[in-house]
């Protein structure tokens, strides 16, 4: 059975299954279009390249007429697992009969950890959805069905953001506007915090900001005027200390009824944009109250398509299960030449690449398919040596980003313990570890922590292999890892926009699948 599947609205997407195997999983922004993109023609018309026949059933997720969560419902609409929130008809494809299955967003974000879970079927699983609107538990059972558990908080992720808008002097802006990237940089943030008890002051505004609901359009930034973090910017120490605490208290409302409630001893899913926040995915795993704990690699909305697909297959043959790989994107386009007389082109040489990067020169690096979800795991990435803190600024300042971001490792798994303690393996780069070497500067965050991905040759081979190469030229498996992307849009692509971003940012080199070239003139 071939099932199409469709995400509307922010991070739109396509991706396709057939007989239980996740054939492409597309997502809008790649390709250097706008990050957190809607659906588009040009993504439309690849996915549909990729198929050979029409499918068999189409999978709409349910979504808004709009923007907000609250706006007139399209299809099965945003919340909802019982009664009404799956649908399910004959329908035409190009004049052709199909299947038209829809879910809502609720169930796609449920489904998505769900069929990619490495657990066996036929048992329960416990499972957390939390994301900008909903902070929900549910229980799924031996057949797939899902019941809804305990509401714990409403608009966890837009609660957690939006703390960063209210300190954020230059955020002029009042009720209505969410700024997606706002919740990765609150987490870098938090590293940052000084120990300390919670103040006066902080409780009030933390609780006040909790008890809000739909705090994107009901509240805004100028009725906060009475806090004193009203205005008082990201690089102060009392925001940092807040942040953490904000972070705190959110993970604490959903931890205190698992604990009180979730004593079954199922296996928990995690999923939604908050399942991003690697200091959460962490204290899940470590903290004791489940046997395993399982996030997939796309757990935001860029994983939605998919999950509504997954929920299609569900309901359809009686199985969640699908066999996956995390490399499900497009395969790199070379659409343009290194021109050979601005640079040395030659077959990739791992040694060669290894000893570049121990020199210091900073490499874009694209192999195959892209990584579904909004991480670089290898495939699309900037990669340098991991060793100085000149490096995190110059990583930095070609990111186009603030120097309090922090810059992931990726290591080799069978030496990861040498370097990392904690929630290791990674391959999907969701969990923070703390680095236990003090040389691997570039990739240790101010806390001690980082955020690693851990690699095999079987997961990926060309990256093992180069990192082998590094090993046996430093004694680190580990190098800079962070995403091939302009400022505000999806992976690289294409040649051509590699070329440009190299030159416009600062790369050294280029490793495009085979091809290892390096500018003639190198950067002053």
């Amino acid at each position: 059975m071939l099932i199409l599947g469709f995400k509307e609205g922010h991070d739109g997407a396509v991706a396709a299954i057939e007989d239980g195997r996740l054939l492409f999983s597309l997502e809008a922004e790649k390709d250097s279009f706008p990050r957190y993109d809607r659906l588009t023609a040009d993504v439309l018309l690849r996915a549909a390249e990729k198929l050979g026949r029409i499918p068999d059933a189409l999978a709409v997720g349910g979504w808004v007429k709009g923007t907000f969560s609250h706006e007139p419902q399209s299809r099965t609409g945003y919340f909802g697992v019982g009664p009404g929130s799956v649908t399910a008809e004959a329908g035409k494809f190009f004049g052709q009969d199909v299947k038209i299955f829809s879910s809502t967003h609720e169930r796609s974000h449920i489904m998505t950890a769900l069929g990619l879970s490495h657990f066996p079927a036929g048992q329960p699983f416990y499972c957390l959805v939390w994301e900008g609107n909903i902070g929900s538990f549910y229980l799924i059972d031996e057949r797939g069905e899902v019941t809804h558990l305990r509401h714990v908080l409403s608009d966890p992720g837009n609660k957690y953001a939006y703390l960063y808008a209210l300190a954020d002097e230059k955020f002029t802006a009042n009720k209505g506007v969410l700024r997606l990237q706002d919740a990765g940089k609150q987490m870098a943030l938090t590293g940052f915090a000084q120990p300390g008890s919670l103040t006066k002051d902080e409780k009030k505004l933390i609780d006040f900001l909790l008890d809000q609901d739909r705090i994107i359009t009901n509240l805004g930034k100028d009725e906060l005027t009475w806090s004193p973090f009203h205005n008082i910017g990201v690089d102060s120490q009392e925001y940092r200390n807040l942040a953490l605490k904000m972070s705190d208290a959110i993970f604490d409302r959903f931890y205190q009824y698992a604990k009180a409630e979730l004593t079954e001893g199922y296996p928990l899913l995690i999923s939604g944009g908050c399942a991003l926040n690697c200091e959460w995915n962490r204290r899940w795993r470590e903290c004791g109250l489940f046997p395993e704990v399982f996030v997939p690699p796309c757990p935001n909305d860029s994983g939605s398509a998919l999950g509504t697909a997954i929920d299609a297959q569900l309901h359809y043959t009686g199985s969640a299960t699908v066999s996956w790989d995390v490399y499900a994107g497009e395969e790199f386009v070379e659409d343009a030449p290194f021109a050979p007389e601005d640079y040395e082109v030659k077959p990739l040489d791992f040694a060669e690449v290894a000893a570049f990067l121990e020199a210091g020169n900073i490499i874009g690096w694209a192999q195959g398919r892209w990584e579904m979800g909004p991480r670089a795991l290898g495939n699309r990435s900037i990669l340098a040596a991991p060793f100085s803190d000149e490096t995190t600024t110059r990583l930095n300042r070609i990111k186009q980003r603030e120097g309090f971001r922090p810059i992931a490792p990726i290591c080799l798994e069978s030496d990861a313990a040498n370097w990392f303690t904690g929630s290791i393996p990674d391959p999907h780069m969701l969990y923070f570890s703390q680095v236990n070497s003090d040389a691997l500067k570039a990739v240790t965050h101010v806390d001690g922590t980082a955020r690693a991905q851990t690699v095999t040759p079987e997961q990926n081979p060309e990256m093992a292999r180069l990192l082998t190469a590094f090993r046996d030229r430093t004694g680190f498996s580990v190098l800079c890892n962070t995403s091939l992307n302009y400022s505000g849009r999806g992976f690289v692509n294409r040649t051509s926009d590699l070329i440009q971003y190299g030159e416009e940012h600062g790369l050294d080199g280029y490793v495009v699948g085979n091809t290892f070239a390096v500018r003639r003139s190198p950067r002053v």
